[in-house]
């Protein structure tokens, strides 16, 4: 045991120490082993218990998977039963739907039918209307230039223009303040003469004018061409209204004014913007150039004017009329007084009456309170 058996780092190692050494590394490994088995079955228990774990768990998570499963197939079920419920709604709502739009669609296509015929007709009539405005132009057209071919012969001319004054006199006045070719004192006839109220002298109206002067105005071709048609129809209108102020103004016969009906406004317009001076000159020689609408204007005025006169004539009267009615209520007053005198006597006598009937009255109460008593006889007194 003391034998030396090799030398490590000078150290001689012997035959004991070795052994004791080679006996605590066995122990040793032997003790590693141990503990490793050990460990090993520790580590499979636990591994056991952790597969025995599992285990469970998986069965538990398999019974809750099969009852997810379970709610899941009846919830399916549930859906399933939903959803062909909804189906069958749905099928319903849109055949309803599909109904309430196919009877829509019906109304409206035969609302649109009825409303594309009424269309239609009225579009039939307005086309039958404007055929006869298509007739009625044309008729218009014949007769603006029969209008036309009037307006070139004066005394075709003057006609209208008469005829047109007349018309807008007729339509405007009654019949007894005016007169067509009324004869002055002097023989001249006037076109027309209008009447005023309260007022004995005639307002004249001339109806002529010389238009041709105005067509050559208005128609001339260039500005010197247009100057001598001016100057020309300066000097007709001239000579137009000193005819008519010497002829139809007669001092104490007629009014103070006279009228020149112009039949046409445009002529009247030519006349007012480029001869002003004319105007002057013919309002100054109280000679008033009117046109249609003027004219119009002057009977309202005249019509207003009369109006008013019947209206003070129509007022003295009620005037005069309630006079007699104050006087008739004075004479009924008289009368009234009278009657209540009357009535005062009367009921004095029915008063006097009265107090005769209350003494009368008194006297038969005072004889309905006398005492009327039979006196007593004796007792025998019969016998005697």
């Amino acid at each position: 045991m003391s034998d030396v058996l090799f030398t490590l780092a000078g150290h001689p190692v012997l035959m004991g120490e070795a052994l004791a050494a080679a006996l605590a590394v066995g122990l040793a490994l032997l003790a590693a082993v141990v503990v490793g088995l050990w460990r090993s079955g520790a580590a499979r228990a636990a591994l056991a218990a952790e597969e025995a774990l599992r285990g469970q768990e998986f069965d538990r998570r398999m019974r809750d998977l099969a009852r997810i499963q379970h709610e899941t197939a009846g919830r399916v079920q549930s859906l399933a039963e939903v959803l062909s419920q909804r189906q069958s709604e749905l099928a319903r709502a849109v055949s309803e739907r599909l109904d309430a739009t196919s009877y829509r669609l019906g109304e409206s296509m035969t609302a649109s039918a009825r409303a594309t015929h009424e269309t239609l007709t009225r579009i039939a009539e307005r086309l039958v209307m404007v055929e006869k405005a298509e007739r009625s132009l044309s008729d218009l057209s014949a007769q603006v230039v029969s209008l036309r071919d009037t307006l070139a012969n004066k005394q075709a001319r003057g006609a209208f223009g008469q005829a047109r004054m007349e018309a807008l006199i007729r339509d405007g006045l009654p019949k007894d303040t005016f007169a067509f070719q009324y004869t002055l004192s002097n023989g001249r006839r006037p076109d027309c003469v209008i009447f005023l109220p309260g007022d004995a002298r005639p307002l004249v109206i001339d109806a002529k004018f010389p238009l041709e002067s105005v067509t050559a105005f208005r128609e001339a071709p260039s500005a010197e061409a247009r100057k001598a048609a001016a100057a020309r129809l300066k000097a007709d209108l001239m000579k137009h209204v000193t005819d008519v102020a010497e002829r139809y103004l007669l001092p104490g016969e007629t009014q103070d004014t006279a009228l020149i009906f112009v039949p046409s406004e445009s002529v009247y317009g030519e006349i007012q913007e480029h001869f002003d001076g004319v105007v002057q000159a013919a309002y100054r020689a109280r000679i008033v150039l009117v046109s249609p609408s003027l004219l119009m204007l002057a009977v309202q005025l005249v019509q207003a004017i009369a109006k008013d006169a019947r209206m003070r004539a129509e007022a003295d009267r009620i005037r005069a009329e309630v006079g007699a009615l104050v006087a008739d209520v004075g004479r009924l007053r008289e009368r009234v007084g009278e009657l209540s005198r009357h009535f005062g006597q009367v009921g004095d006598d029915v008063a006097r009456v009265l107090v005769s009937a209350d003494k009368i009255a008194k006297r038969g109460m005072r004889l309905e309170q006398l005492e009327f008593t039979t006196p007593l006889q004796p007792e025998g007194g019969a016998d005697a």
